[in-house]
């Protein structure tokens, strides 16, 4: 990427956005349709952009900083109220998302190894889109927002395993209880430092310099994601502890203010760069398992949301507004699909159809997903009003 095309893309990043700010939406739509539009593949627009080690690694960096935002409104206390939430709500997605998404893969490909690719990108929603809404929407501060965020975890706890089996051809038991332990051990001894640790580096943080204050976060942030990284896991769950970490720390609100605006331009960048592997000429081939997959995540997101919601003590407008954040997938899909593209276990057939599935997925889901968020307050009005509640 040139700067001269850096500066189209921010340009076609803040008309898109504006735009879709003028209509009441979120602005991540309206990022992905700028990736279409300016990105390589057909229909053939302006091909501004294409993916390149340099795209790659803007859209790393907004990935960790929006999961890093997610950890510092998740801290340890929140986490013991939505203890539950994390156990009941994490199973019932496991089970009856990647049940509904297994089914679509069977009915797709039959009983081969690409079912189960299939049933892993329908499971796991996106973390980024979800908290990009979630903080678009005001609705961080909700009480059902501790459910969506107790799955978002579980998911990404399981999707480290699920990212090992997917890349090796299903792996060994050994391999994959392996990635799935280390998962655990990483974000107990996260969980650990911000109890025990938390104050002792906010008071380390606040003796420092404007100028230092930033780097010592920027260094800490991007040092969790490597860590994460070399154990084999997602770097987006050392991105997260890192802001679990912090946000016991007493210094969750300045780090908020300094790093706000560097959040949002990276998320819009990501966002693009993300866009820029959809090829809407797919959709002839793959866009029958595309309705089909969205009709699961859509009974299967909001039913977990209400069901979950119901037995976690929430109401059933709560139960709504939560699923409706968990339609949305995104970035796990994608890294799931680029994995499988690699995965000699898969017939070459499957692997072009997983990955045109995956680009097209995400960007109906995320669509639907986003504006199911912005009315989900109003249809759980429609679907529960208040006679129905008295």
């Amino acid at each position: 990427m040139t700067l001269s095309e850096l500066a189209v893309t921010i340009g076609a990043l803040g008309v898109m956005g504006l735009a879709a700010s003028r209509f009441g939406l979120s602005a991540i739509p309206a990022y992905l349709f700028a990736g279409i539009i300016l990105g390589p593949n057909e229909p053939d627009f302006v091909q501004v952009v294409k993916p390149s080690e340099v795209t790659d690694f803007v859209a790393e960096v907004g990935l960790i900083f929006l999961l890093f935002f997610l950890g510092l409104e998740f801290s340890v206390d929140r986490l013991v109220r939505s203890g539950r939430h994390v156990g009941l709500g994490g199973v019932a997605d496991l089970l009856f998302n990647a049940g509904l998404g297994l089914l679509v893969g069977l009915i797709a490909f039959g009983p081969t190894f690409a079912a189960i690719v299939l049933a892993a990108c329908i499971y796991v929603s996106s973390s980024a889109i979800a908290v990009k809404a979630l903080i678009d929407f005001r609705r961080l501060a909700d009480d059902e927002t501790d459910l969506v965020l107790a799955i978002l975890l579980f998911e990404d706890i399981a999707i480290a395993a699920v990212l090992g089996f997917v890349a090796t051809g299903g792996g060994g038991v050994a391999s994959t209880a392996g990635v799935t332990m280390k998962a655990f051990v990483f974000v107990a001894a996260s969980l650990a430092a911000s109890r025990w640790l938390g104050a002792w580096i906010g008071r380390l943080l606040d003796r420092l310099e404007l100028e230092f204050f930033l780097l010592a976060v920027f260094g800490f942030v991007i040092a969790m994601s490597a860590v994460a990284h070399e154990l084999e896991l997602s770097e987006a769950i050392g991105a997260l502890m890192a802001g679990v970490i912090l946000s016991e720390s007493g210094v969750r609100e300045d780090i908020e203010q300094r790093f706000f605006a560097f959040r949002d331009v990276f998320a819009a960048l990501f966002f693009f760069v993300f866009a820029l592997t959809i090829d809407l000429s797919r959709w002839s081939d793959v866009g029958w398992i595309v309705l089909l997959a969205i009709g699961a995540t859509l009974i299967g997101k909001v039913g977990v949301g209400v069901v979950a919601g119901r037995v976690g003590g929430f109401s059933v407008r709560q139960g709504i507004n939560a699923g409706a954040a968990l339609v949305a997938h995104g970035e796990f899909t994608i890294i799931l699909a680029q994995l499988a593209a690699g995965n000699a276990v898969l017939s070459a057939e499957h692997r072009d159809d997983i990955v045109a599935f995956a680009g097209l997925y995400v960007l109906a889901s995320a669509t639907i997903g986003v504006v199911l968020m912005k009315e989900s307050k109003r249809l759980g009005r429609f679907l529960r009003p208040a006679g129905a509640l008295e």
